[in-house]
Order: C-alpha cells, then structure tokens, then sequence
C-alpha cells in the first residue's frame, strides 16, 4: 500500500513524504489491518493534514484480491475519519488523467510527470507509492478548481440549481 503526501502554500504544491507500506511480512491478516491503521494514523498525526483521498478500487477477476483490497482501503479510511478527516475518493482513470492528461497512462508515465512537477527522484520500485502521491495530487487539482468546487457533493442538474439559484440565467 502505498502513500503520497503534498504541502500546498498558495500555489506551491511541494512532495512532503511518500512509501510504501508492506505488510507482507505479517502472516496474520487482522495484524496486517491493524498496521495499515496505524501507520496511516500516524502519517495524520505526524503531518496534520487537511484532506484525505484514495484512489477507488478498480473491479478484478480475483475475489480474494478484492475483499484485501477492500479491507486494506477500509481500514485507512477509517483511520482518516477517526482522524475528522473526510474522504474522497477517485478513479483511477480520473487520477491518471489530472497529473497526465492521458486517462490511459501506465504507472511509469505517471511517475516521470511526477518528477516533472514535484521534483524527486526516479521511484519506480516504488509505483504504489508515486500511484498514491498521484491521488494527492489529483485531489488537489480537483479541490483548487472551480469547477471542481462547485460540483463538489451534488446530485445531479437539479440539486446544482437547488444550491446555485444565483447562476440560473432566464432569457
């Protein structure tokens, strides 16, 4: 599992941490939950940071890989509520398409455009990790956006006009 963490100041977005957490040595699966846990509370305690984003899971072939995959991503996201942080979450085709243009990018694509615009080192044994400050930086381009702002929570045409009488042009 991989993490990403980004200070934004103004419009300075700067890499602030990112690993990769391998639980892999752990044989039992409920002390692995727990590690996932607390490491990802410890990352918020450590940082403080204001907003919480996962990328979504994808759909395979393999049910077992889905139910760890779905556990794995419950528990850091109960970590960031226990935390008051909300959650958001995002495709990984919506990820991809933010930091690349290109929603069909392979994870080295998206790696190398993180080095362009963070400035780090070349981490490609650590794609867990560039996919995860990928979603960091996803969710900020989506929440500094106005568009992104105002679509925030809704659903559908009818709510956006319930919550934005202001914007209704009548001709």
């Amino acid at each position: 599992m991989g993490y990403g963490l980004v200070k934004v100041k103004g419009r300075e977005v700067s890499l602030l941490d990112l690993g990769v957490l391998k639980p892999g040595k752990v044989k039992d699966s409920y002390k692995k939950l727990q590690l996932i846990f607390n490491t990802v509370s410890g990352l918020i305690s450590k940082y403080q940071p204001t907003d919480f984003a996962i990328e979504a899971p994808f759909f395979g072939k393999n049910v077992q890989s889905m139910l760890k995959l779905g556990r794995a991503q419950g528990v850091a996201i109960a970590a960031a509520m226990r935390h008051g942080l909300e959650v958001t979450e995002y495709s990984p085709k919506k990820v991809k398409q933010s930091v690349t243009g290109n929603g069909n990018a392979d994870k080295e694509q998206v790696m190398k455009m993180l080095q362009t615009l963070l400035s780090f080192k070349d981490s490609s044994q650590y794609y867990d990790a560039t996919d995860a400050l990928a979603v960091a930086l996803c969710h900020h381009y989506q929440s500094s956006s106005p568009a992104g702002k105002a679509g925030k929570g809704l659903k559908g045409w009818d709510d956006f006009i319930k919550k934005n009488p202001g914007r209704i042009v009548k001709k």
